[in-house]
Protein backbone atom coordinates (compact mmCIF):
# COMPACT_ATOMS: atom_id res chain seq x y z
CA UNK A 1 0.00 0.00 0.00
CA UNK A 2 2.46 2.55 0.89
CA UNK A 3 4.67 1.87 -2.23
CA UNK A 4 1.24 2.64 -4.49
CA UNK A 5 0.78 5.67 -2.33
CA UNK A 6 4.37 6.67 -2.58
CA UNK A 7 4.64 5.89 -6.38
CA UNK A 8 1.83 7.87 -6.93
CA UNK A 9 3.03 11.50 -5.22
CA UNK A 10 6.36 10.11 -7.37
CA UNK A 11 5.22 10.58 -10.56
CA UNK A 12 2.70 13.62 -9.92
CA UNK A 13 6.24 15.20 -8.62
CA UNK A 14 8.10 13.92 -11.29
CA UNK A 15 5.57 14.72 -13.85
CA UNK A 16 5.26 18.40 -12.50
CA UNK A 17 9.44 18.89 -12.68
CA UNK A 18 9.62 17.30 -15.92
CA UNK A 19 7.07 20.28 -17.06
CA UNK A 20 8.87 22.68 -15.46
CA UNK A 21 11.89 21.67 -17.72
CA UNK A 22 13.65 19.41 -14.98
CA UNK A 23 16.51 17.24 -16.30
CA UNK A 24 15.37 14.82 -13.51
CA UNK A 25 14.76 11.26 -14.55
CA UNK A 26 11.22 10.37 -14.86
CA UNK A 27 10.02 7.44 -12.29
CA UNK A 28 13.49 7.66 -10.18
CA UNK A 29 12.73 8.31 -6.11
CA UNK A 30 14.22 11.65 -5.69
CA UNK A 31 11.88 11.89 -2.11
CA UNK A 32 13.94 15.41 -1.82
CA UNK A 33 12.15 16.87 -4.64
CA UNK A 34 8.73 15.54 -3.05
CA UNK A 35 9.36 16.92 -0.01
CA UNK A 36 10.43 20.22 -1.21
CA UNK A 37 7.20 20.52 -3.21
CA UNK A 38 5.26 19.53 0.02
CA UNK A 39 6.65 21.96 2.67
CA UNK A 40 6.06 25.38 2.36
CA UNK A 41 8.34 26.63 4.75
CA UNK A 42 12.48 25.53 6.24
CA UNK A 43 13.92 26.56 9.04
CA UNK A 44 17.83 25.73 9.32
CA UNK A 45 19.02 25.16 13.03
CA UNK A 46 19.64 28.51 13.98
CA UNK A 47 16.50 29.94 13.56
CA UNK A 48 15.21 26.65 15.15
CA UNK A 49 17.27 27.81 18.24
CA UNK A 50 16.50 31.53 18.10
CA UNK A 51 12.50 30.76 17.51
CA UNK A 52 12.50 27.93 20.69
CA UNK A 53 14.72 29.55 22.75
CA UNK A 54 16.83 27.37 22.71
CA UNK A 55 20.59 26.87 22.27
CA UNK A 56 21.75 25.39 18.92
CA UNK A 57 23.51 22.68 20.34
CA UNK A 58 20.48 21.85 22.08
CA UNK A 59 18.02 21.78 19.14
CA UNK A 60 21.35 19.67 17.04
CA UNK A 61 21.17 16.76 20.35
CA UNK A 62 17.16 17.30 18.90
CA UNK A 63 18.10 16.32 15.43
CA UNK A 64 20.63 13.48 16.76
CA UNK A 65 17.58 12.28 19.02
CA UNK A 66 15.16 12.15 16.28
CA UNK A 67 12.93 14.45 17.67
CA UNK A 68 13.59 16.49 14.37
CA UNK A 69 14.32 15.60 11.23
CA UNK A 70 15.36 17.39 7.85
CA UNK A 71 17.82 17.28 4.94
CA UNK A 72 20.80 19.71 3.18
CA UNK A 73 19.30 21.49 0.33
CA UNK A 74 19.45 25.07 -1.09
CA UNK A 75 22.26 27.55 -2.58
CA UNK A 76 24.25 26.97 -0.18
CA UNK A 77 23.30 23.52 0.87
CA UNK A 78 22.51 23.87 4.85
CA UNK A 79 19.80 21.63 7.14
CA UNK A 80 16.78 22.72 7.47
CA UNK A 81 14.07 21.29 8.85
CA UNK A 82 10.17 21.76 8.14
CA UNK A 83 8.58 24.52 10.64
CA UNK A 84 5.89 22.65 10.82
CA UNK A 85 7.86 20.70 13.32
CA UNK A 86 8.25 23.48 15.62
CA UNK A 87 4.97 24.02 17.84
CA UNK A 88 5.80 27.38 19.67
CA UNK A 89 9.10 26.50 21.56
CA UNK A 90 9.35 23.00 21.24
CA UNK A 91 9.08 19.66 18.64
CA UNK A 92 5.62 18.97 18.00
CA UNK A 93 5.03 16.56 20.76
CA UNK A 94 4.36 13.41 19.31
CA UNK A 95 6.51 13.78 16.33
CA UNK A 96 9.39 11.71 17.74
CA UNK A 97 7.08 8.47 18.48
CA UNK A 98 5.92 9.00 15.00
CA UNK A 99 9.19 9.48 13.44
CA UNK A 100 10.75 6.57 14.72
CA UNK A 101 7.70 4.29 13.35
CA UNK A 102 8.69 5.68 9.91
CA UNK A 103 12.17 4.71 10.79
CA UNK A 104 11.61 0.94 11.89
CA UNK A 105 9.10 0.65 8.76
CA UNK A 106 12.42 1.60 6.48
CA UNK A 107 11.77 5.24 5.94
CA UNK A 108 14.41 7.86 5.01
CA UNK A 109 14.42 10.85 6.73
CA UNK A 110 13.15 12.55 3.32
CA UNK A 111 10.48 10.13 2.69
CA UNK A 112 9.49 10.47 5.93
CA UNK A 113 8.82 13.69 5.61
CA UNK A 114 6.97 13.05 2.17
CA UNK A 115 4.68 10.96 4.12
CA UNK A 116 4.32 13.35 6.68
CA UNK A 117 3.33 15.99 4.60
CA UNK A 118 1.18 14.29 1.85
CA UNK A 119 -2.88 14.24 2.75
CA UNK A 120 -4.08 10.62 3.55
CA UNK A 121 -7.28 9.69 2.36
CA UNK A 122 -7.94 7.29 5.75
CA UNK A 123 -7.16 10.34 7.69
CA UNK A 124 -8.76 13.47 8.24
CA UNK A 125 -5.48 15.57 5.91
CA UNK A 126 -2.38 15.49 6.32
CA UNK A 127 -0.34 13.32 9.33
CA UNK A 128 1.64 16.38 10.20
CA UNK A 129 -1.44 18.61 10.44
CA UNK A 130 -2.91 15.49 13.00
CA UNK A 131 0.35 15.47 15.00
CA UNK A 132 0.05 19.27 15.85
CA UNK A 133 -3.41 19.04 16.71
CA UNK A 134 -2.35 16.27 19.27
CA UNK A 135 -4.63 13.28 16.97
CA UNK A 136 -1.56 10.89 17.67
CA UNK A 137 -3.14 7.12 17.79
CA UNK A 138 -4.71 7.16 13.61
CA UNK A 139 -1.38 8.71 12.67
CA UNK A 140 1.10 6.40 14.38
CA UNK A 141 -1.41 3.38 13.68
CA UNK A 142 -1.09 4.40 9.62
CA UNK A 143 2.81 4.47 9.98
CA UNK A 144 2.97 0.73 11.79
CA UNK A 145 0.84 -0.62 9.31
CA UNK A 146 3.40 0.75 6.64
CA UNK A 147 5.79 -1.47 8.55
CA UNK A 148 4.01 -4.56 7.84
Amino acid sequence: MRTRRVGTILRSVTDSTAASGSSQQAGSPDHSAQALALVDEWLPLPDIAEQTGLGISKVRRLVEDRALIGFKHGSPKVFKVPALFIDGDAPVKNLQGTLMLLADAGFPDEEAIVWLFTPDDSLPGRPIDLLRTGSKKEVRRRAQALAV
